[in-house]
């Protein structure tokens, strides 16, 4: 049945219509996520936050991120990708929502229900991704997951666009309710996405794999042929993942780098520029259109790169990229070409990398799992790597001095230490993928099993299993 998929050499209609469903809610996804980078300028200063209160808001979500990408991730590869999809989709967005009924001076209720959407956020990335790569052809694999996680820099650029020009009219509290939206898109990935085939052939469902598969193909069920032995539904426990250290430390590694990294960077940039700049809140907001729009560009190149290259030279790549320009930007944080900031510049080359290498290190934490693991796999990839969402944020708070209020004067001084901490673990990711990555360009995911020595087979023949196997 698969070779069928396989043997694609165009997408079809069905097919597109599911990337488009998993790049919009990526879109809104991180919009959701993000806006709090841009909301903490506008409050910083009203509240009178420190370093330390403003880092638990932004850290709060890459706890919550942890959580939800290791719980939903398995509970999609046990009760299917799709109803996982829709539920963390209503999960981030209704809290997002409440977000709107912060009360003033509120930065604990803002902590925890920070919390939840970033339970949802983990959530969805681990199982957009492989639902869409188990519906595409491999050799079109690394490109179409590339292109679904380029719309997360669109989510960040429709944040810097509304707190630019409608956070004046509408507040902060504006933004948050934006984050309703999502919840409607419910409604089309119930009437567009159907179940992965791959994920109902692996619980001995066939007949609806089939149905899945022709709906993809837009062709006759008729026309395509059962498998001649019926699978037996066979779940792969948890504790597996530890019989792969490889994919385990790849996947593992290449996100805590890059997650920390980013995280620190696009989380706590506005407020950098509005107080090393000496701007105000809309004016950094605009500078971020463009950090936004970068980060974008990045991961359209790096979907390419990863085809082109490779997965392991595409992730050295941006490890390397991003950690180079995050550091010259901390060294020239105060320099000026005319009236252009030298920083703002180098912020912007810098995502182009840091955000960008995005398109490899999410399909690729994805790719070096065999099928039974695949949503667990990465699901624990993403939530380790959520640590970075706490010491990213944190580690920038605690060498400016987390006691310290919010100031410019703190900022200056302490940017260049804190900008080399964030670059450094860009290197390390770098390191990872290029010397110990598992290289999946243009390999099936039956093929990636068998090299993966998949101890738990997808396909067990029925009356091959021993009576309390």
């Amino acid at each position: 049945m698969l070779e069928l998929l396989e043997a694609q050499r165009r997408l079809t209609g069905n097919q597109r219509r599911i990337i488009l469903a998993a790049i919009i809610g990526d879109m809104l996804e991180f919009f959701d996520y993000f806006v709090i980078g841009l909301v903490l300028a506008f409050i910083v200063g009203p509240w009178h936050l420190t370093y330390g209160q403003a880092a638990i808001v932004l850290l709060s979500s890459g706890i919550g991120a942890m959580v939800g990408a290791a719980a939903w991730g398995w509970l999609a590869d046990r009760i299917g990708r799709r109803k996982v999809f829709i539920a963390t989709v209503l999960n981030f967005s209704l809290a997002s929502g409440l977000l709107a009924l912060t009360p003033d001076h509120g930065w604990i209720y803002l902590t925890i229900f920070r919390f939840v959407v970033g339970v949802g956020v983990g959530g969805l990335y681990c199982v957009d991704l492989p639902l869409v790569q188990e519906f595409v052809p491999s050799r079109m694999r690394g490109l179409v997951g590339g292109i679904v996680t380029a719309a997360i820099p669109l989510g960040i650029g429709i944040g810097a666009v509304l707190g630019a020009y409608l956070a004046p009219v509408i507040g902060w509290r504006g933004l948050f309710a934006f984050g309703l939206l999502p919840a409607a898109m419910t409604l089309l990935i119930r009437a567009w996405v159907p179940e992965s085939p791959r994920w109902l052939l692996r619980m001995g469902r066939p007949d609806e794999a089939r149905q899945s598969l022709a709906w993809a193909l837009e062709t006759d069920p008729a026309g395509i042929a059962l498998p001649t032995a019926n699978a037996a539904r066979r779940h792969v426990p948890w504790r597996e993942l530890f019989r792969h250290p490889r994919s385990l430390a790849v996947s593992w590694l290449g996100n805590l780098g890059a997650q920390t990294g980013v995280y620190g960077l696009i989380l706590w940039v506005p407020t950098l520029f509005m107080q090393v700049l000496k701007l105000t809140p809309p004016q950094a907001s605009k500078l971020m259109i463009t950090v936004s729009l970068s980060g974008f560009l990045g991961r359209i190149a790096f979907s390419y790169f990863s085809e082109l290259f490779g997965r392991r030279i595409s992730g050295g790549l941006l490890g390397g990229g991003a950690a180079v320009f995050i550091v010259l930007a901390g060294y020239l944080h105060s320099a000026f070409i005319g009236s252009v900031s030298v920083f703002w510049l180098l912020v912007v080359v810098a995502n182009f990398f840091a955000d960008g290498g995005f398109a490899v290190v999410g399909p690729y934490a994805a790719e070096v799992w065999p099928s039974g693991l695949r949503t667990s796999g990465m699901g624990s990839a993403y939530g380790f790597g959520g640590l970075g969402k706490i010491i990213g944020p944190l580690g920038l708070a605690l060498i400016v001095g987390s006691s310290n209020v919010v100031t410019p004067a703190a900022s200056a001084a302490m940017i260049v230490p804190a900008f080399i901490y964030l670059a450094s673990w860009y290197a390390m990711a770098g390191i990872v993928y290029y010397f110990f990555g598992i290289e999946t360009k243009g390999r099936s995911i039956e093929e990636i099993d068998g090299d993966l020595g998949h101890l738990q087979p997808a396909f067990v023949p029925v009356g091959t299993v021993k009576p309390g196997e």
